[in-house]
């Protein structure tokens, strides 16, 4: 009895039958009269019963690798070694770019990994104009340091720029002996020269052409002509062919100043030059309105003839006409040696 109101005799009763067996009151009167009583029927039940463990708790197998959170991989410090000689390379040649001894019979250096050939350090130390003519078979350039992709245009711009300099190298050869001259031209002590003959397109009476290389500047040349005498012009003619250097030129009737007003002062002449091959080249000789001498370059050479035009001048009116007190041509002195 557990106490609930029922006994081992009502378990028994809810036990199925066989088929074969009498009225329901019938095992119920057997199981009472049977042997051993009550108990042996709770006994007999009991063993019928198969035990049940209670389930045991459910474990996880542990991984054989922990998981960990995904992480940016680090990099392996690099090794750094001090230059200097390998091991076994003692006695071995030295490499032509890092000067590192290696042993006999290799052909790479065992430090900076270049080739250990003669030829390609020969290479190395070829001439400039060795280098330009070779263009197929340049050195590859070191890993990061490669030029930029040439273009067309490039290309094009390149061989536009050789062709420019080359024209000047070539123009240079040939302009070699005027600067030559012209640097010794420029240098060279200065003498006076005298023309031969003189002549002009016309005078005034007592003002001869003469007058404008006597040396004396008290007196002048003039056209006898009114206004600015455009177009009037004094020659002086060489006998032998002369190199001028310089010309100066004394405007006026003389070089004082309060005398200036006393006739109009050439502003511009053309400068008419024959050299002994009968050559004529043309100059503009600017002048100022100023009283004095007035030196300007003049460079020719073999010269046999100039011819002064007067194109414009200075305070032009109708009572004034132009006035040349002195032209005088400077050349080379002998002093020179030339």
């Amino acid at each position: 009895d557990t106490g609930t109101g029922t006994g081992t005799a009502d378990v028994l009763d809810t036990l199925p039958t066989p088929l074969s067996a009498g009225p329901a009151t019938a095992p119920a009167q057997d199981a009472r009269d049977a042997p051993g009583g009550p108990e042996a029927l709770a006994d007999r039940a009991r063993s019928l019963l198969v035990p049940v463990d209670e389930p045991a708790p459910r474990t996880v197998p542990r991984p054989a690798v922990a998981p960990v959170l995904p992480g940016v991989p680090v990099a392996d410090r690099p090794e750094v070694r001090a230059p200097g000689q390998a091991a076994g390379a003692i006695g071995g040649p030295p490499c032509p770019w890092c000067a590192t001894p290696n042993p006999p019979g290799r052909h790479y250096c065992v430090r900076c990994a270049m080739s250990l050939a003669g030829e390609e350090q020969a290479a190395v130390n070829r001439s400039w104009w060795r280098r330009m003519t070779d263009f197929g078979n340049r050195e590859t350039p070191w890993a990061g340091d490669r030029p930029r992709l040439r273009r067309t245009f490039d290309r094009i711009l390149t061989w536009v720029v050789a062709a420019l300099v080359l024209t000047g190298a070539v123009y240079a050869c040939f302009q070699i002996p005027r600067g030559v001259q012209a640097t010794r031209d420029h240098f060279a002590k200065r003498a006076p020269l005298s023309p031969d003959t003189v002549r002009a397109s016309r005078s005034y009476p007592g003002h001869k052409p003469a007058l404008a290389f006597d040396k004396l500047n008290n007196t002048w040349w003039g056209p006898g002509v009114v206004q600015s005498g455009k177009g009037e012009w004094i020659e002086a003619r060489f006998a032998q062919p002369t190199r001028l250097l310089d010309v100066l030129v004394t405007s006026g009737v003389s070089t004082h100043a309060d005398e200036l007003n006393q006739s109009a002062l050439p502003h511009f002449l053309e400068a008419r030059i024959t050299t002994a091959d009968g050559r004529t080249s043309t100059r503009r000789i600017a002048l100022d309105q100023v009283a004095g001498a007035q030196r300007r370059a003049f460079r020719a050479h073999d010269v046999t003839a100039v011819r002064l035009t007067v194109e414009s001048s200075y305070a032009a009116s109708e009572k004034k006409q132009v006035a040349l007190a002195e032209i005088e041509f400077f050349g080379p002195s002998n002093a020179n040696g030339s």
